[in-house]
Formats: structure tokens, sequence, C-alpha cells
């Protein structure tokens, strides 16, 4: 990994928001699921959330997720289940629907730890997903339309949310507020993406990433990762 590399990827480090998610509501199609996931890592989110029962659905997320190794997503039979994870963290949840207690998007505090509850393309979030939301936003629209594509949605709702807490002062850290573990993985992965694919496959475990963004690993490892697996 180059120092310019790894400079980089601290730096993005730093800036992340774990305390900022989105939970998509059986949103289905694979063009967006990766958009969102790709707004979401643009803005900071560090992981986001998906509610699918079916496991073929989850396979489907995870593989319209692939592309985008910065930004978790993980999976969750029930929408119930999600939200009790947002609330076990203090997040607000906000549904994105037009009822008419529906505020304007704009007007919510994403300072605050904050879960935007996104649902699916054709019938919208469900019944048991409003019920669970503290608050409904809705995105005004001047014309005869009165939605958006989810993934288009989402980027506007995050972007806002990244407004407010770049104002906030929330991305100028010098300390990433990710956890050691979790920053390691990020630079193993993210900054050795080939020798990372090698070490899941062989089941090694992943090694230090130094201050310079070097690998620290003892001879036993560099020889396992370069021992030809038998077929």
């Amino acid at each position: 990994m180059t120092p310019e590399r790894y400079a980089r990827i601290c730096e993005m480090l730093a800036a992340r928001q774990p305390d900022l998610t989105v939970c998509m509501e059986e949103v289905h199609k694979p063009h967006n699921i990766a958009a969102v996931i790709r707004t979401a890592d643009a803005v900071g989110v560090h992981e986001i959330h998906a509610v699918w029962p079916s496991s073929r659905m989850r396979t489907l997320v995870s593989s319209a997720a692939g592309s985008n190794s910065w930004v978790q997503v993980k999976t969750h039979q029930t929408i119930q289940d999600a939200v009790a994870k947002m609330k076990a963290k203090g997040m607000q949840v906000l549904a994105t629907h037009l009822s008419d207690k529906a505020v304007d998007f704009r007007t919510i505090d994403y300072t605050r730890p904050t879960c935007i509850l996104l649902g699916q393309e054709k019938t919208g979030i469900t019944p048991e997903a409003l019920a669970l939301a503290d608050s409904d936003i809705v995105i005004p629209m001047a014309g005869m339309v009165q939605s958006l594509n989810v993934s288009v949605a989402s980027a506007l709702i995050l972007y806002e949310a990244q407004r407010q807490r770049e104002n906030a002062g929330m991305y100028r850290r010098q300390i990433s507020p990710l956890s050691p573990k979790e920053q390691q993985r990020l630079l193993f992965d993210g900054g050795y993406p080939v020798l990372s694919n090698v070490a899941k496959r062989k089941k090694l475990p992943r090694p230090f990433i130094d201050e310079t963004g070097q690998i620290i690993a003892d001879e036993q490892w560099w020889a396992a990762m370069q021992m030809t697996v038998k077929r």
C-alpha cells in the first residue's frame, strides 16, 4: 500500500459516522441497493441495514453490496429486529413516508444518532415499520409525481445529514470513532484487497497494519499465504 493510499484510508476512517445509518425494508432491485450503498459511503456511513426474511434475497443484497468493501451491510429477518437494534444504540428512526404527520426532511436534526428507514420500491414502507418509527419524513415535491426512486430519496436525505454534520464539525476528527479492530479490518481489506481475499480463502488471521500502512506478520503467516492449495 502506498503512503498516499494509507493516508487516504486514514482520512476516511476519521470521517466515518457510525451513528448515522440507513435501513432498507425489502428493497430488492440490485441497482437501487448498490446506489444506496455508494451514497452511504460517500457521506461517511459505516454500515447500513437491510430487512429480508428470505435467505435468497439476503444473498442478493450481499451480492449487490459486494462492489463496495467500505460499507458493511447487515441483514435482518424482521423489521422489528432491525429497529430494535437501532433504538438500542439510541438512534432516532425516521420513515420516508407521505402521511398527515410527515415533516419536511430538512427540519430534522441529523446531528443526533439517526437511522433512515427506506421502503420497498413498489409498496413502500410496511405498516409494521411505520408503527416502529419515531417520525415520518417527506421530501417536498412541486410536480405531479409524489415519490422519488428509493436511491434518489436516500441520497437527498443523507446529503442533508452530511451538511448538518459538517456544519457541526462532526467530520473534522483526528482520530477515527471506529474501534481499533474495525480500523484494522478496513486497512487490510481495503488497502490490500488481493491479499485479503487470499487470507480469507485460506482462513488465515488478519495481520496488523502499522502506522506506515505496512503489514506486520510473522514468517509462518507469509509462508501460509504463499503456499499453493492442493486440489
